[in-house]
């Protein structure tokens, strides 16, 4: 369910905890589903135990999961909350960008038509 980019400048613990954020948010992963233990993760990736705990770690840390003891991680129930953490996040993210985009020169129009291509919209035509 994880893959990993070796070419992707971050860690791959943090890879690991974007690719199960995206799947709990988007709901691929049910609220008190049980999630691959550390060792089965780090056998079917091949890479370090400690790098699979490190991301649950972070993961658990920012409530996306929980640990139960003895049995194993499972994924938090509050979905909501969470959505509206990261939608916030991301719009911070957004308002740096467009705010860097237009210190370098991009227009209005040039950041409509990125919007718009990204989210498969009509191209407006602005004049």
């Amino acid at each position: 369910m994880v893959a990993i980019d070796y070419q992707d400048r971050r860690p791959i613990y943090e890879q690991i905890v974007s690719h199960y954020e995206m799947l709990i948010l988007k709901g691929v992963l049910q609220p008190d589903e049980k999630i691959p233990s550390v060792r089965q993760m780090a056998q079917e990736l091949s890479i370090n135990p400690n790098t699979i705990q490190k991301a649950f770690t972070v993961l658990e840390k920012e409530g996306y999961i929980y640990t139960v003891k003895g049995r194993g991680n499972f994924v938090s129930g509050d979905f909501s909350a969470l959505a509206k953490q990261k939608q916030k996040l991301w719009k911070e993210k957004m308002r740096g960008c467009l705010r860097e985009g237009k210190e370098i020169g991009i227009g209005r129009e040039d950041s409509i038509r990125l919007v718009d291509e990204i989210y498969g919209g009509e191209q407006r035509c602005l004049n």
